[in-house]
């Protein structure tokens, strides 16, 4: 029996609050010269769009098979984790759904678990201040091949066979793309540490390592036989259930089945204890996808939908209703008083994310009613120093705006903006684990993004994360396992509703948006990257509300980053008051950041590589947009 969860019944409304600005429709007519790197995508029938222009494809013939956007996506989705475009199939997959039969927005959680034994007691007698970045104790339970058969089953038209055709297509072999066989190729040493692992990543590599290259090289045909046979599997497992006159639901949960308590799970326990891995049967068939109410907020008239806070969605939410109130749209894009607002708009959110957002199904409860609310806003807004920057902003309290009392009154007394692993280390002797990627990589890296919309009025949001290279491959299986346990403090000083225990899901960072404008959808949008994901989604959002950019000019506008917020990964650093800006912002600018208590870095581009789609209603037409600082990749129709 397979383990769904409809968790409808979590109620947030916001009431529009009237400002002086009055909100104007934000797309002018196109142009007549191409004012962007990359062209607008026009689509009357689909668009799909994602971070590799192979899984666009896959997107785009799922359509052309007579699938809707759900299809399309799960298709994507599927070759994308087969590509290892900064996941793999042991990953994590967080969706939000537009159900034009419905009208309404759901979200769809597959991220997975801690395991048995995975507990804060258990990794500080490691000597660790965090969970490890990789291995088979970085895993969490694999969420993407639960998510993507929930979807399909549950809102797709396609068979699982039909869905998956392009991924085994290329689990038999593909030319892999330069940028993924370099970063084999420099990741080698931590592969080598697993069998499997180094069988599919190394097929270069010989004994006596004495090979110019171990990798596979840019345009070889890359293959994956391990994991060709359990997508197989799969598929077979579908067809059986078929034929013996089950339904197509019925034949996909079969395959749910199989990968979650037959074989294929059996292979994956074993491959993980092999290497040290605390994964069991029982946490693999307790693990449920859960359908839920995401959380929104109104700005200007738009509605803007979020999974709410076991990831770090809500942050935009948060930022916006700070913003509301602040005419952005006078003080100009990227102007000195511009990026001021957006950056302490983003610290207090970011304070509130960093000690607040948890697993909603494992206590204690959060305080998202509060955190939500736009009288909090109000009182977050009048904390802004508009002359300098804070570098000691600390999250508020929330719980009087949903009329509670706060239970963490000490910990929040004592909460610093950057975490205390220094303390740690002093007192207790923990040693923060081996970074495998720079603190800046970590920060930024994390996942793909998908958009797909179809003339029905299907409209999906993914983005999927977790087993990255250097991933730890299971077994036989050709999966490799999420590092998403590394976002789980052992501290809760640092956040008491993120503390790890086995069953519990890490916050993550991984969030895509739909925004409704009366009911119908306005735009789709996500972006690759970690703790900058909401940073890029909400000045791509004001981008075209406030600054009346079209979808592809919106993805292309320069943004700043801001890393004064808590990294969600490796040693969790904060660095208060830095920021990066491109030579768009003036040199004049520049300068008065730096007195206003910046540490301003001057940067060649900013990563932001957002996908979105623009619904223009008047043309009952799509607007498709892809980042031109990456391998996105739309294609429309």
């Amino acid at each position: 029996m397979h383990r769904v969860l409809h968790q409808l019944s979590f109620k947030t409304a916001f009431k529009p609050v009237l400002t002086s600005c009055a909100f104007a429709l934000m797309l002018a007519s196109p142009v007549a010269a191409q004012q962007t790197l990359k062209p607008v995508l026009h689509g009357k029938h689909w668009v799909a769009v994602t971070g590799k222009p192979l899984a666009a494809t896959a997107g785009s013939m799922t359509f052309t098979r007579g699938g809707n956007a759900v299809d399309a996506a799960c298709a994507m989705l599927a070759a994308t984790s087969t590509m290892w475009d900064t996941l793999g199939w042991g990953g994590e997959t967080q969706a939000l759904i537009y159900n034009p039969k419905t009208g309404k927005v759901i979200g769809i959680n597959a991220l997975g678990v801690a395991p048995t034994g995975a507990t804060a007691e258990f990794f500080k007698s490691k000597g660790m201040a965090y969970p490890p970045e990789n291995g088979p104790l970085a895993a969490v339970t694999p969420g993407t091949p639960g998510g993507l058969m929930v979807m399909l089953a549950e809102y797709g038209k396609l068979s699982l066979a039909e869905v998956l055709a392009p991924a085994m297509q290329m689990a038999e072999g593909y030319p892999v793309e330069e940028s993924q066989a370099d970063n084999m190729e420099r990741r080698k040493d931590i592969l080598k540490q697993w069998e499997h692992s180094r069988e599919v990543f190394l097929p270069h590599l010989n004994e006596d390592d004495s090979q110019e290259r171990a990798a596979p090289y840019a345009g070889e045909d890359f293959k994956q036989p391990d994991l060709l046979k359990t997508l197989q599997k799969l598929v077979d497992t579908e067809a059986e259930a078929l034929k013996a006159g089950k339904t197509r639901k019925e034949a996909i949960y079969a395959a749910y089945d199989r990968f979650y308590r037959g074989d294929i799970a059996e292979e994956m326990v074993r491959g993980s204890k092999e290497y040290g891995g605390l994964m069991t049967m029982e946490d693999l068939d307790k693990w449920q996808v859960h359908i839920e109410e995401p959380v929104s907020t109104n700005y200007k008239g738009i509605d803007v939908y979020k999974l709410t806070h076991w990831v770090q969605g809500p942050v935009l939410l948060q930022a916006l209703n700070i913003l509301e109130k602040v005419d952005l749209k006078s003080m100009g894009h990227n102007s000195l008083p511009y990026i001021h607002a957006l950056y302490q708009a983003m610290n207090l959110s970011f304070a509130d994310r960093d000690f607040y957002y948890g697993d909603p199904y494992m206590p204690p409860k959060e305080p998202i009613e509060g955190l939500l609310s736009k009288e909090y806003a109000d009182h977050r807004r009048a904390q802004i120093n508009w002359g300098m920057n804070d570098e000691t902003v600390k999250p508020g309290d929330p719980y009087p705006f949903q009329g509670g009392t706060n239970p963490f009154t000490d910990l929040l007394e004592k909460w610093t903006p950057i975490p205390p692993v220094a303390d740690a280390e002093g007192a207790e002797g923990f040693q923060v684990a081996q970074n495998t990627m720079t603190d800046d990589e970590a920060f930024l890296a994390g996942t793909t993004s998908i958009q797909a919309s179809d003339a029905e009025g299907w409209v999906v949001s993914i983005t999927p994360s977790g087993g990255w290279i250097p991933a730890f491959i299971a077994g036989e299986t050709g999966i490799g396992l999420s590092q998403r346990m590394q976002s789980f403090v052992l501290d809760e000083r640092l956040n008491p509703f993120n503390v790890v225990a086995p069953g519990k899901r890490p916050r993550a960072t991984l969030t895509p948006s739909i925004a409704l404008k009366d009911g119908k959808p306005l735009m789709a949008f996500s972006v690759q990257g970690g703790d900058s994901q909401d940073q890029n989604l909400l000045q791509f959002f004001l981008n075209m509300v406030e600054f009346d950019m079209n979808v592809q000019e919106a993805v292309e506008a320069h943004n700043i980053t801001s890393y004064q917020m808590q990294s969600s990964f490796g040693a969790h650093k904060s660095e208060p008051g830095r920021i990066q800006v491109t030579t768009q912002v003036s040199e004049w600018v520049r300068k008065e950041l730096a007195k206003r208590g910046y540490n301003v870095e001057l940067v060649g581009r900013t990563y932001s590589p957002v996908t979105a789609i623009y619904f223009d209603h008047e043309t009952r037409t799509m607007w498709g947009g892809a980042s031109d600082s990456g391998e996105d990749y739309g294609i429309a129709w």
